[in-house]
């Protein structure tokens, strides 16, 4: 899979799992994401993908890396709908 593609599919599956926030932006919290069963069988690499899609400012997030458990209250938040 390319990298493009599985950056689609990220802001689709935020889009269905996330809501709106205070600024009107679309965002959803990483344990959702990742505890979602569709988002599992999408997404080899969830984390890697997230921080790909965060260098290429399509989304963003606090700190670098997320982990399951430690960070699974962080928004995160899509930038280009």
């Amino acid at each position: 899979m390319n990298v493009s593609h599985e950056i689609n599919l990220l802001v689709q599956e935020i889009k269905r799992l996330g809501s709106k926030n205070a600024d009107g932006q679309t965002s959803v919290k990483f344990g959702v994401l990742f505890n979602d069963d569709r988002c599992a069988n999408i997404f080899e690499a969830l984390v890697g993908t997230l921080k790909a899609a965060k260098k290429k400012k399509v989304i963003n997030f606090q700190g670098e890396l997320l982990l399951q458990g430690v960070h699974d209250n962080v928004d995160i938040v899509l930038l280009q709908e």
